[in-house]
């Protein structure tokens, strides 16, 4: 099947309302438990429902109660030396083996707004955007290549990509909202090498749903289901839009970071 059919067979399983057009997520994630969905996004490449990251069966769950720290930054000199011995995207897509299709896919097709890149550019300023990710998995694979195509676009927004094996002291350090080390996780480092800002795991257009989703014990095929609908209907919107966002928040002077403990 090809993807542009597969495609169109995944949208129209989607839950629909009166207009025609798709449901909010909230509701659409609630139906989707049936996996009527599942065949479609599988063949799409998304895969089955594995964890992106470490299991930390230790840590209690912190929850959708996570605190939004806005208070302070975390100082930390090795941060930007770790950054520069990431990979720019282009060459952790040429070395990318698992899930290579979907990857080089989402790479070719990623489109950020006119009106996002317009509205990061005017943050200023000189940024560092280390991201935490590995081929293997799905969730780096459905957000990292929207990121990346926005920092292209934006002067003094420098990414990098660092592999779990050295950034795993970092992925410890910034933990998903229900206590997980995990990919991808996103640090914003300003020109010193300070973090000002991190995106655990997921966008935040899916991140709550998913960890009340896990924390009610919800089968893992379903979970994986709705988020996985989440990324075909949102088209990384939601991950640039919060990669901005934690932008401007470092510009003002905050720190805005929304992970467990």
């Amino acid at each position: 099947m090809t993807v542009a059919r597969t495609f169109a067979k995944t949208v129209a399983c989607l839950p629909r309302r009166a207009d025609g057009g798709i449901r909010s997520l909230s509701v659409t994630a609630a139906l989707l438990g049936s996996l009527v969905c599942a065949p479609a996004l599988q063949a799409m490449g998304f895969g089955a429902a594995l964890p992106c990251g470490p299991q930390d069966v230790s840590t209690s769950l912190v929850g959708p109660r996570a605190e939004m720290r806005t208070s302070s930054m975390l100082p930390d000199s090795s941060m930007l030396a770790l950054f520069k011995s990431g990979q720019t995207f282009p060459d952790f897509l040429a070395a990318a083996k698992a899930r290579r299709e979907g990857w080089l896919r989402l790479a070719d097709s990623a489109v950020v707004s006119d009106a996002l890149v317009a509205r990061a550019r005017a943050v200023g300023g000189t940024w560092h955007l280390m991201i935490i990710a590995i081929d293997s998995c799905g969730d780096s694979m459905n957000s990292v290549p929207y990121v990346a195509k926005l920092a292209s676009q934006v002067p003094g927004l420098e990414l990098r990509i660092v592999l779990p094996t050295a950034g795993k002291a970092v992925q410890e350090r910034f933990r998903s909202l229900d206590g997980r080390a995990t990919t991808p996780t996103f640090i914003l480092l300003d020109e010193t090498g300070h973090d000002r800002g991190c995106i655990t795991e997921l966008p935040k257009g899916i991140r709550g749903w998913a960890t009340s989703s896990r924390a009610a014990k919800m089968p893992s095929d379903s979970l994986r289901a709705g988020i996985n609908a989440f990324y075909v209907q949102n088209r990384g919107e939601s991950i640039v839009t919060e990669t901005i966002e934690m932008m401007e928040a470092a510009r003002r002077g905050a720190v805005v970071c929304e992970r467990g403990a």
